[in-house]
């Protein structure tokens, strides 16, 4: 799993300081108290990469992290928010890391955990859904939803140094 997140690392790395913003570290224990407080384990390769870069986004798509500092953009706040405070409430089981824009969120299904990875589901916000079931998977885990939706949906429309193709 290293050798994959080292992987995923570089790919963004490649690209030019204007089209990535990197968080610093997590080196205390956030995620854990952040774990216990809503009752379910966090992916391995989600905690990695945030240990690594406490939020990050590359070309506007971005990774929420955790620091009371994001005023609303930190994952406890939205977690919050989008499980307690909204009309269409989502299932606990989801953790919302990312928005699309719209007020629609990618989600972890925590749900789903299994060896270290769960699957990327996409909550739509102004959609009645029957189950949780009904809800679109993604991508088979976090790391395969960083190289689709981060890296190569930016290279479809971009370089690495940020000039349009």
């Amino acid at each position: 799993m290293i050798n994959e997140a080292n992987d995923i690392l570089i790919g963004i790395y490649k690209f030019s300081s204007e089209m990535v913003n990197l968080g610093t570290p997590i080196s205390d224990s956030r995620l854990e108290v952040f774990e216990e407080k809503i009752g379910h384990l966090l992916p391995d390769d989600f905690k990695y990469m945030l240990k690594k870069h406490n939020g990050f986004s590359l070309s506007g798509i971005e990774v929420f992290g955790f620091d009371e500092g994001l005023k609303g953009s930190s994952l406890d706040q939205v977690y919050q928010y989008e499980h307690f405070e909204v009309t269409n409430k989502m299932p606990l089981e989801f953790l919302p890391f990312s928005p699309d824009g719209r007020g629609n969120h990618y989600c972890l299904d925590l749900s789903r955990t299994d060896a270290g990875s769960c699957p990327v589901v996409f909550w739509q916000w102004d959609f009645q859904y029957q189950t949780s079931n009904d809800i679109e998977i993604c991508n088979e885990n976090f790391y395969d939803w960083i190289r689709e939706v981060m890296i190569s949906w930016t290279l479809e429309e971009y370089n690495y140094d940020g000039t349009p193709k």
